[in-house]
């Protein structure tokens, strides 16, 4: 599933192309990709078809575009939800390009321009109205999305309290990893962006929260703000056809892990060969040199 890197580069790519624009027509040729619509395909279509849409937002591994009914100075109270699931995509097209063979929903545009494509082979992502709250993370900011409101903030936004972090951290009596895969503590994070963190702050995903010292939580949060950054300007991690950006590119990130997906490789600091262990029905990837398990460590 794409991790905060990844929905990054699509906000991007989505700002580029679609702020400022105002949707013609809203077509869903599969019902799935709005389930989360309650009142259905055609209200979804309705609502969207005159809104503008202003700058894309994103929170951990949520996107947003927020929606205006009088053009792109007018304040939005609505918002399109796009999470994209394992194989969801936002695709920027030529109108007239053939529909890929995994459409789920297109938006035309007024100006007659490049269409915004939403495709899923999978069709675990979705697309969603939703009414705008006030940020409680961030009081004076934008508003957000009710459906995500509770969401914690992720690393790389200014509204992340380390603080609260940490207690929260020490409050937790589990693994250090499914802590930072709990979206209500820090969002953004998942399976390999967390096995690259631990591994750059040399800790042992089954390492006890509560005895987490703050120069160590500290560690990994610069750990996983370093990681992703440079997951970033690599494009996100792309291990199949799956994850690409809006002009349909993959990215090259893969080549640079040092932990997740490298079992039996050598350990780029030591020369150990990286372990795989089962974490939650998925894997975790290790140094047992440089992260060795600790004495009092959680499933």
């Amino acid at each position: 599933m794409p991790e905060l890197p990844e929905v990054e580069v699509v906000r991007r790519g989505l700002d580029r192309w679609t702020t400022g624009r105002t949707v013609a027509a809203a077509e869903v040729l599969h019902p799935r990709a709005v389930r989360r619509h309650l009142e259905g395909p055609a209200d979804f279509a309705a609502r969207v078809a005159g809104r503008t849409l202003l700058a894309p937002r994103r929170r951990g591994k949520y996107l947003w575009l927020p929606l205006s009914d009088a053009g792109p100075d007018a304040p939005p109270d609505t918002a399109m939800i796009a999470h994209l699931g394992m194989s969801g995509q936002l695709l920027v097209n030529e109108p007239g390009r053939e529909p890929e063979k995994h459409l789920r929903v297109r938006f035309t545009f007024t100006d007659g321009g490049r269409d915004l494509r939403f495709v899923d082979q999978r069709t675990f992502g979705h697309l969603m109205l939703a009414d705008l709250v006030p940020d409680a993370l961030a009081p004076d900011a934008a508003p957000v999305p009710a459906p995500i409101a509770h969401i914690a903030a992720d690393p790389l936004e200014a509204a992340f309290d380390e603080e609260r972090f940490f207690r929260a951290l020490r409050r937790r009596r589990t693994g250090i990893k499914r802590a930072l895969l709990d979206q209500s503590l820090i969002s953004g994070v998942g399976n390999i962006y967390a096995d690259e963190a631990l591994w750059r702050a040399r800790l042992h995903w089954a390492r006890p929260t509560e005895t987490m010292t703050r120069a160590e939580a500290e560690r990994v949060l610069t750990a996983a703000r370093e990681v992703m950054a440079a997951a970033l300007k690599a494009g996100g991690t792309s291990f199949d056809s799956l994850y690409v950006n809006v002009d349909g590119e993959g990215g090259y990130f893969e080549r640079s892990l040092d932990a997740y997906g490298r079992r039996d490789e050598p350990c780029r600091r030591c020369g150990t060969p990286i372990r795989r262990d089962v974490f939650m029905n998925r894997s975790s990837f290790s140094c047992p040199t440089c992260q060795p398990r600790p004495r009092r460590a959680r499933a």
